[in-house]
């Protein structure tokens, strides 16, 4: 049986299949890990003394625990991100046009 919190969060269709809503919710959430660590990364030690900070190299995060791993590889499948290795995704950005 399914956490309460990941109930509340994975909706499903009729068919059994992922909502659009669910998919979205879950890319927010990832965009919003990768932005904070990125942002981790940039304010710690270490960057050069004078300037402001570096520019974070991180490209990928482990996804949010409160969606199942169904909803990251269902994420996968429509080309929104992309596994890069041991748990870890990445943005896939869309090229406009």
């Amino acid at each position: 049986m399914a956490p309460e919190s990941e109930r509340n969060l994975v909706e499903r269709n009729p068919d059994g299949s992922l909502t659009s809503e669910t998919l979205k919710r879950a890319m927010k959430a990832f965009r919003k890990r990768l932005k904070l660590a990125r942002l981790d990364d940039e304010s710690r030690l270490g960057h050069e003394a004078l300037t402001r900070g570096g520019r974070s190299t991180i490209s990928g995060v482990r996804p949010p625990e409160q969606y199942p791993q169904e909803v990251w590889d269902r994420l996968v499948e429509l080309g929104r991100l992309r596994a890069i290795g041991h748990g870890l995704f990445e943005v896939v950005e869309q090229n406009a046009g």
